[in-house]
């Protein structure tokens, strides 16, 4: 899978097939429905929502996300943000009721999905299934942002029945949405995310499950690592277990080859003593873990960025933050990315400012200058 394919890479298959959308219809008013909702609404788009929840839907509206649904009425495209298992059936009733001219959807599975909307008899000519790839571990309406697709990969997954017209409608939404559209196969798709986002959250599950046993003194002692590792672990279980149902063998793989990783570094931890062997054992699934996390690309795509950190103590009270982006703008140097870690029991924290090497010591400086404590 490749981010390279976009709108302009699709040729003949939507050749004449371009589309303005006008109108669609968000089934699911959840995190990922509401936050297309509210980008949609940002790019002119008339939204309409639906959810079995009627105060989700309520709440989505009083948002800005939209206006409610009648079944009466045709769209350009309906969005399904609905859990895996019930994608299907979602796009058989819309299709009966001719809801829209296209379809898509935004659950994190594909083949199995498809599968089962062939099974239910659904036009797949008019479907494309999708998964935007981003999420917070806070679910539900009032934690959609319209700002969340930005630059982030939007995997589509036409298949050979798919119209152009259909493919054109999802790239559509794709670009209204910010999103970095990525064309690839429903199996290839399964077993990529099994190895990005399903066994890791599966992972950062098990990691946390020893919290729940750990003392009191051991949790009185974390910091930002055990964070860092375990906010995924935050997500509904529900909803993963969903996810994981439709994924299991891509993802039970994966699990198993972590698991004999984590096998063979116990077995060496203990005999470590005295034992070259077992050193190397553990200092090659070390070095293996840092190869990895290099390549995982950067926030613009392609190689990550190398970054240097400055430090700066910030005081644990409303507009401190800003104020500190603030002054970094004023020192002129742009922050990469931010990072914050809590003093537990004292009013402050430190907050990492990650930046190009090469603005570290001016920035620095800049706000030394400006009344910050950086060590």
């Amino acid at each position: 899978m490749t981010p390279t394919e976009s709108a302009s890479d699709e040729g003949a298959s939507t050749e004449g097939a371009a589309t303005a959308l006008g109108s669609a219809v968000i089934v699911g008013t959840g995190l990922i429905g509401t936050s297309i909702a509210l980008a949609l609404r940002q790019r002119g788009v008339r939204v309409f929502l639906a959810d079995r929840d009627a105060g989700a839907v309520r709440l989505a509206r009083e948002l800005g996300a939209g206006e409610d649904w009648r079944a009466d009425r045709t769209v350009d495209l309906a969005v399904i943000a609905v859990p895996p298992p019930f994608v299907a059936q979602w796009l058989l009733d819309l299709q009966k009721s001719e809801t829209a001219r296209a379809y898509t959807d935004v659950a994190s599975v594909k083949e199995l999905l498809i599968a089962q909307a062939a099974q239910l008899g659904c036009d797949l000519s008019t479907f494309v299934a999708g998964h935007p790839l981003a999420g917070r571990e806070r679910s539900g309406p009032a934690a959609a942002r319209p700002d969340l697709f930005l630059g982030r990969p939007w995997a589509f997954c036409p298949t050979p029945e798919a119209s152009g017209p259909a493919v054109a409608a999802v790239l559509e939404l794709i670009g209204l949405c910010g999103g970095n559209a990525v064309r690839v196969d429903a199996a290839e798709h399964d077993r990529a995310v099994a190895v990005v986002s399903h066994a890791p959250h599966v992972t950062a599950a098990a990691v946390a499950a020893r919290l729940a046993e750990a003392s009191d003194t051991a949790l009185g002692l974390s910091g930002q690592g055990v964070r860092d590792v375990t906010r995924i672990a935050a997500g509904d279980p529900a909803l993963w277990t969903g996810i994981l149902s439709g994924n299991a063998v891509p993802v039970a793989e994966v699990l198993e080859a972590v698991a004999a990783d984590l096998a063979n570094v116990a077995r060496s931890l203990r005999t470590l003593a005295g034992d070259g062997a077992a050193v190397a054992d553990v200092t090659e699934l070390l070095r293996r873990g840092v190869r990895g996390t290099g390549r995982i690309p950067g926030k613009h795509g392609g190689p990550a960025s190398t970054y240097a950190v400055v430090q700066v103590v910030i005081g644990d009270r409303p507009g401190e933050l800003a104020r500190l982006v603030q002054a970094a703008g004023q020192a002129g140097i742009n922050i990469e990315d931010i990072r914050l870690e809590h003093a537990p029991g004292l009013p402050l924290g430190a907050a990492d400012l990650y930046v190009q090497p090469e603005a570290a010591e001016a920035l620095a400086e800049g706000l030394r200058e400006r009344g910050w404590q950086v060590p």
